[in-house]
């Protein structure tokens, strides 16, 4: 079974912004987490996006 990775938008349903993204990364790092990226493209952002398990997204803003 593949394993589902999101964006902090997909996950957030917002733009998450830089700050956030960057220390979301950090801690993804730290724990050794895995990660992707992924390019898109629409009228506001080009570019890449770095994707995260949705586990380690409840994990981290919820403080589980």
């Amino acid at each position: 079974m593949e394993e589902k990775f999101i964006s902090l938008y997909d996950f957030l349903g917002k733009a998450a912004g830089g700050e956030l993204g960057k220390k979301v990364f950090a801690a993804a790092k730290d724990k050794k987490e895995r990660y992707q990226t992924r390019k898109i493209s629409n009228p506001k952002y080009t570019g890449k996006v770095v994707t995260y398990r949705p586990e380690f997204l409840n994990e981290y803003f919820n403080g589980k």
